[in-house]
């Protein structure tokens, strides 16, 4: 897959593309959807935007992102997606009229030959423009234009906010039923404090920083991890939180690799959330923690066991 970041690193070749509009923060089945409609009319392409516009109007706001940039992509690529096109949003951006941003961006700078987007899609200063805008517009320009209905599942629609929802609340079954894959926290690998070393349970740290924070607790997890010589699938179980027991105050997620013995500081891991498994908890001391850490490792095997044998 090529990344074009910016409207000026647009080629020539990567002109005619059928693509799918929107943020794909979390890449669901709803996206998913929305990609197959874009198949078979030319180069599979995603027109996305970085940053989210939520943090250009409400910088000062919660982090909500479900997945970094770096992670869409992967995703989006697994999914046979060709061209993504990654335009940077700002304010002067946001002034461009719907109208423009047909004609300048999606007709002009990109050459699209086709556009789908969600039934729910606005776009254009105050989001004056809509499907229905779309439509006319690519009529005049010489795009074709597919509008998707929202998906729903099990009588849930099936959105980036009701995903969050689930997170926050630990039903991580139900998110990965709407997102159609685990919820994955990615990133490099970091120093901690090494406790886990000393307590037997050695951990890796993985930041939060710029991500919403699922529910804290105990988690049974599937780990890839995406490069160097560890490269591979791995079991684990992970702890998200800000450890109480030791006065942290910064939210981060640690796993324990079953049955793995290597360095991996600096490697990029993706961290799946198979099941929220319980609270997180403070301790009165490091022999009650490590009685914890047994159960929490031998209750994570038997899920993960389970799963695979079913």
């Amino acid at each position: 897959m090529r990344i074009i970041e910016g409207l000026e690193s647009v080629r020539a070749e990567d002109r005619g593309a059928s693509a799918a509009i929107g943020n794909f923060d979390g890449v669901h089945r709803g996206h998913q959807a929305v990609l197959d409609l874009a198949r078979g009319r030319g180069p599979l392409g995603v027109v996305t935007f970085e940053p989210h516009p939520r943090e250009v109007f409400q910088p000062d706001a919660p982090p909500f992102r479900l997945m970094r940039l770096g992670a869409r992509a992967d995703r989006l690529a697994a999914l046979g997606v060709e061209r993504l096109f990654v335009i940077r949003f700002d304010r002067d951006f946001a002034r461009l009229g719907a109208e423009a941003f047909c004609a300048d961006v999606l007709a002009g700078k990109l050459g699209l030959s086709h556009v789908v987007v969600g039934a729910d899609f606005r776009f254009g200063a105050k989001r004056a423009g809509d499907a229905a805008v779309l439509r006319e517009a690519g009529a005049r320009l010489g795009f074709d234009v597919t509008v998707a209905e929202l998906l729903a599942a099990h009588g849930e629609e099936v959105s980036s906010t009701a995903i969050r929802l689930a997170l926050s609340e630990g039903r991580v079954e139900d998110a990965t039923r709407m997102l159609g894959h685990l919820h994955r926290i990615e990133g490099e690998v970091e120093h901690g404090a090494k406790r886990g070393r000393e307590l037997g349970y050695p951990t890796i740290n993985q930041s939060l920083d710029g991500l919403m924070t699922p529910r804290f607790g105990v988690y049974a997890a599937r780990v890839e991890v995406k490069d160097g010589p560890h490269k591979g699938a791995y079991d684990g179980v992970a702890s998200l939180g800000v450890r109480p027991m030791f006065g942290e105050n910064r939210p981060n997620l640690e796993t324990y690799l079953f049955d793995f013995s290597g360095d991996l500081y600096g490697a990029r891991v993706s961290t799946g959330l198979v099941s929220w498994r319980r609270p997180e908890l403070k301790f009165e001391g490091t022999d009650a923690l490590i009685a914890a850490m047994k159960r929490d490792e031998a209750d994570a095997r038997r899920l993960l066991a389970a799963q695979e044998a079913s």
